[in-house]
């Protein structure tokens, strides 16, 4: 599944072309993606992009009486294609601009564009959202204080949304790998030293994978059709069996909340 750095390395790279410009047309192929596409988005032509932002793994489309909110599901894409080249079956959004099209691809059709013309911070799917992981509001002492009460393993506190926005599997794992903490490690057990690593691996591992153009695993390409490589430098993830980089012992494969969670022995305690 996309996760933050994946979305923002969309926004990166659609921002720039889409900022200033009006939307020219709206093509629906299909509109049965995890929530209907709703037929607003037809009346949308004409309005310009103000600003495009992401909270979490949402991408939201500032377009002056409203926000488009786009979710790229679990496979999904949103690319800017020449407006000649025809689309794929698992194409399934056109936004028409002025010499391009902003392409949304899903082939699973868990994604979702929706629009509001309330705050977009006051939707139900971002209003509970987390603190920002890259934001100077998390630091040591937010995720100690968030942390308190928390008896679950600190790897699916990562992954609650609602805690922090749009830490993933990948991620999760990778940071807890450079803070030396086991991913089985209760969350309120971690004393505000061991957040603070964390908090540091956490901004470094978010910040390494957007540089690299996030992980393309299976569906994943950025906003210009470019796959991340960010998966093939991982210290843990998808790694079980294999000799830790950093001190030779065996990576371990677990389940967490029915998902993979993989972690060296040795350099996590």
């Amino acid at each position: 599944m996309p996760e933050l750095p994946e979305v923002e390395v969309t926004r990166r790279g659609i921002a720039p072309r889409l900022i200033g410009r009006s939307l020219a047309g709206v093509t629906v192929r299909e509109p049965r993606l995890r929530w209907p596409v709703s037929k607003a988005l037809a009346r949308l032509v004409g309005c310009t992009v103000r600003a495009v932002k992401r909270r979490g793994k949402y991408l939201l489309l500032d377009c002056g009486r409203g926000h488009l909110i786009v979710h790229l599901g679990m496979s999904g894409s949103l690319r800017l294609v020449d407006p000649s080249q025809p689309p794929d079956r698992h194409d399934h959004v056109d936004l028409a601009f002025d010499g391009s099209l902003l392409r949304l691809r899903d082939p699973r059709r868990f994604g979702a564009i929706l629009w509001t013309e309330a705050p977009p911070d006051s939707h139900p799917l971002l209003r509970r959202l987390g603190v920002e992981p890259l934001s100077g509001a998390f630091d040591a002492a937010r995720l100690h204080a968030l942390t308190r009460g928390r008896s679950t393993s600190i790897k699916q506190f990562l992954m609650d949304g609602q805690r922090v926005a749009g830490m993933g599997n990948i991620y999760a794992s990778e940071s807890l790998f450079l803070a030396g903490i086991r991913p089985q490690a209760r969350a309120l057990r971690l004393g505000i030293g061991r957040c603070a690593k964390l908090v540091a691996a956490i901004k470094r591992t978010l910040r390494a994978a957007i540089r690299a153009g996030g992980a393309s695993l299976r569906d994943f390409v950025g906003g210009d059709g470019a796959r991340g490589c960010f998966q093939n430098r991982t210290w843990v993830y998808d790694r079980a069996g294999l000799p830790c980089r950093r001190c030779g012992t065996t990576i371990r494969r677990i389940v967490q909340g029915q998902r993979a969670t993989f972690y060296c022995p040795a350099c996590q305690k």
